[in-house]
């Protein structure tokens, strides 16, 4: 079997630190094993929806060296890939269901003739009809055996008032249909994972493995958030970091070799990264961390490739020859490329 995997943003702004981790792991995934990334937009969220985020996601990933194989811009054998341009199928599979489901525990008696005649006139939702006992449950890569009572889950809907899929619809045709053989997440996907699970049962499809990665936590122990400083992609580009160095520690955050080796490049980590060495908890957030691994990535840098990767901040009219004479002087000193400036400042400006 050809392993294929897929990341999924939602187009709703920048992308996220802790979501370009779970895509790192992805692109890891599909490498070791020779397999193909997919890039899929989900955009059924309309209210929310940043048309800038797109091109940023793009921008941002392959900054980092991030590729995939297949997308909206790159085309492929499993498109259209973006949410909102595969309404139809998302229609279609309900039909094939040959039922049609309402509000839990209000309409959920309505006998199905009358609730189609009824959809033909009145706004409605279509709903999963859960069933009352038992319990679901999931061999997770990451977490192991996990099971869910099934008296705890809520009759989900799957396709809104509007005519759009939710989420939890969209998500399961969309990787039914395009062949995703591995489903590798973020844990914050967990609780959701047995009204997935229904899903695939009531259509009759083959569970795909699942693995949900731990959540990029601030200090404080807390999923990493605005409070804690940066988080989004371009902020870390902005101050500096270099890509290499990002992929290193973000690789680390969550995931351990198992020996003392910490340094790696990105071929590095896709001939050593393991899923089944992927921890259950957490890992936290270092931003001196980071700064540190920063540092050690520029040393790596011969004088020509560092001056090159310093010119975008530094002004524009400071004599590139006399920045490269003074570099043997700062490379050990620096841990950003933005902390060049106020080192050398005083051979071009008054003091």
């Amino acid at each position: 079997m050809s392993v294929r995997v897929r990341f999924a943003p939602s187009p709703t702004g920048e992308i996220h630190i802790g979501s370009v981790r779970t895509i790192l792991y992805n692109f890891l995934f599909a490498k070791q094993n020779g397999g193909t990334l997919v890039l899929r937009i989900e955009d059924t969220d309309q209210e929310r929806y940043e048309p800038r985020a797109l091109p940023s996601i793009y921008d941002g990933l392959r900054w980092l060296g991030i590729s995939w194989d297949e997308g909206p811009r790159e085309g492929g054998p499993h498109g259209p890939y973006v949410q909102s341009e595969r309404l139809p199928l998302y229609r279609a599979a309900q039909q094939q269901r040959k039922e049609i489901t309402r509000y839990d525990r209000l309409c959920r008696a309505i006998d199905p003739k009358e609730a189609t005649e009824r959809a033909s006139r009145e706004s409605h939702v279509i709903r999963l009809k859960v069933p009352d006992q038992g319990t679901i449950a999931l061999d997770d890569l990451v977490h192991g055996r996990v099971e869910w009572p099934l008296a705890s889950i809520e009759d989900q809907v799957l396709m809104k008032s509007d005519g759009f899929p939710t989420y939890q619809l969209a998500v399961i045709v969309d990787d039914h249909l395009m062949g995703i053989t591995h489903v590798l997440r973020g844990e914050e996907w967990l609780p959701s994972t047995p009204k997935h699970l229904l899903v695939y049962r009531a259509f009759g499809w083959e569970v795909p493995p699942h693995g949900h990665f731990p959540s990029v936590l601030g200090p404080d122990g807390k999923k990493l958030s605005k409070r804690h400083g940066s988080t989004r992609l371009g902020e870390f580009r902005e101050q500096g970091f270099l890509p290499e160095a990002l992929v290193n520690y973000l690789a680390l955050v969550g995931w351990a070799p198992g020996t003392e080796d910490e340094v790696f490049s990105m071929d590095d980590l896709v001939e050593r990264w393991r899923t089944d060495q992927v921890q259950k908890a957490g890992g936290k957030w270092d931003y001196e961390r980071l700064r540190w691994f920063n540092g050690v990535w520029i040393r790596k840098l011969s004088l020509d490739a560092l001056l090159a990767r310093l010119l975008p901040f530094l002004p524009a009219e400071w004599d590139q020859a006399l920045v490269r004479s003074v570099l043997p002087l700062i490379q050990e000193r620096l841990h950003t490329l933005a902390d060049a400036k106020p080192q050398i400042a005083f051979l071009f400006e008054d003091v």
